[in-house]
Formats: C-alpha cells, sequence, structure tokens
C-alpha cells in the first residue's frame, strides 16, 4: 500500500542508528505539531482539523498522545490554528493521558512547521524537544529519540511511493546530507532551540532551517524501516484504517 513500511527493525551497522537503550524516564517536553488544515483530504477536513481523523478507532492526535505517554513524556505542547477550538475541546488539559497538555495559538493562517516551531518556543522553554507531526501514523519506538545523546535529530524511512525522490541523505557517520541517495523525513525528531535562534518568528517553512542545520553538519539522522504513514490523502486514510483492521493497533 502506498506510504506504508511494514518491516519493523532498525538499520544496523551505520552510527546514528538507535541501540536500544531504554531512557524512557528521561524528561522531555514534545510538541505535536495540529495547526495544518489538510486540503488535501478534501470534504474530511472542511469541519473537521485534520488531527481528528480517525484510525482504528482512536484520532490521529489520541494516538500520538498514547504513545508519548507510554514513552515518559508527560509534558506536551500542541500548535493550533486551524480549528483548533475543536482540538482543545477533544483533547483538554491531557489528564486522561497523565500528561500536561498546554497550547500554542497561531491563529489564521498558520505558521507552517517552521515558523509554528519558534512560536512555541516559549512553551517549549530551553532543553531540547521531541517533535511529532499529527499527521503521520507510526509504531517507531519513540524512546530511541529519548534515549540518543545526539541533539538534532531526524527519523527518515525509505521513500514511500508517494514521495519517491525523497528528503534528504544520510553519511556512513549518521549525519544527515543533502546528497543521495536520499530518505524521506518521518516526521519524527528531537531539536534543540538553538537550532532556531537566527530565524525571526513568521511564517515559515522547516526545511530551509534543515538546510542550514546540515551546512554547519548539526543534523544527525536515526534510519528506521518502520511501520509508518504520512495521512496526507483520503486513500492513504482508508488504507490505514484497512491495515489497522488486520493487526493491533500501536500504542
Amino acid at each position: 500500500m502506498s506510504g506504508v513500511l511494514l518491516k519493523a527493525r532498525s538499520v544496523g551497522g551505520r552510527k546514528g542508528s538507535y541501540n536500544g537503550t531504554d531512557n524512557s524516564g528521561l524528561q522531555m517536553k514534545a510538541m505535536i505539531l495540529a495547526a495544518g488544515r489538510g486540503e488535501r483530504m478534501g470534504a474530511l477536513t472542511a469541519t473537521l482539523p485534520k488531527s481528528l481523523l480517525n484510525v482504528g478507532g482512536t484520532t490521529l492526535i489520541e494516538h500520538h498522545l498514547q504513545r508519548l505517554a507510554a514513552s515518559g513524556v508527560h509534558d506536551i505542547v500542541i500548535n493550533l490554528s486551524y480549528r483548533g477550538a475543536q482540538i482543545r475541546t477533544a483533547i483538554g488539559d491531557g489528564r486522561r493521558w497523565s500528561v500536561q497538555i498546554r497550547y500554542s495559538e497561531e491563529g489564521e493562517p498558520p505558521l507552517e512547521t517552521g515558523g509554528g516551531i519558534i512560536h512555541a518556543l516559549p512553551l517549549l522553554g530551553a532543553a531540547p524537544f521531541l517533535l511529532v507531526n499529527s499527521d503521520v501514523f507510526t509504531d517507531f519506538d519513540l524512546t530511541a529519540l529519548l534515549a540518543d545523546s545526539a541533539r538534532n535529530t531526524l527519523v527518515l524511512v525509505p521513500n514511500p511511493a508517494h514521495h519517491p525522490n525523497g528528503d534528504f541523505g544520510l553519511d556512513d557517520a549518521g549525519a544527515v546530507t543533502a546528497t543521495p541517495p536520499l530518505l524521506t523525513y518521518a516526521g519524527v525528531a528531537v531539536f534543540d532551540p538553538g537550532l532556531f535562534a537566527a530565524f525571526a518568528p513568521g511564517r515559515q517553512p522547516l526545511k530551509p532551517i534543515l538546510d542550514a542545520a546540515i551546512r554547519r553538519r548539526d543534523l544527525r539522522g536515526l534510519r528506521y524501516d518502520v511501520m509508518w504513514m504520512d495521512i496526507g490523502t483520503p486513500e492513504r486514510l482508508q488504507g490505514l484504517n484497512r491495515l489497522l483492521g488486520t493487526r493491533k493497533a500501536p500504542r
């Protein structure tokens, strides 16, 4: 199925691969990106934010909250723009998942990924934080990032059919590069707030910020072959729900 990778194994023999250490007790904040409109979803998001779409009987954003809490992450920031009040109503303060949720209000239009992160930095604080796109679905072990001593780390996956050209390369030392062969950014990362220090607030994408880090050799990558999907179209959402009907959903 387009966009789904079913091999749940790490790629060994390469620096930057997860070493298997469980450091889930490490205190780290997380940010869930949930401000986007999801225009390619058509009628499905005409009256509903994308992060509240149902997958396997639970909304996308609830899957992320469950998995963050299970990984030991309990302080979470969610950015809001399109129909953000519906997300607030559905999620509340997070106590159902034993987490604390704070909201970063962006207004309209949303600030895109880079601008949204910069806007939320006062809530995220000075320490490295975990970033998760609400519109991806994966059973990637988040403790791999909590345990990794490196900061500014992207999770990269083999390119799905709908994104064959990829985003970033990964060298033998585990550094992210702009050199082919390219892999796809999975929408999961750890960032140090200093990564954004040279960029002014306002609407902007994430990629130019990451490209600057690549030029400084300040961005690492973890490659995984995992169950991963970008929920970018109604067809991929339907395919994921069919898949989850035949296997246990990640928690």
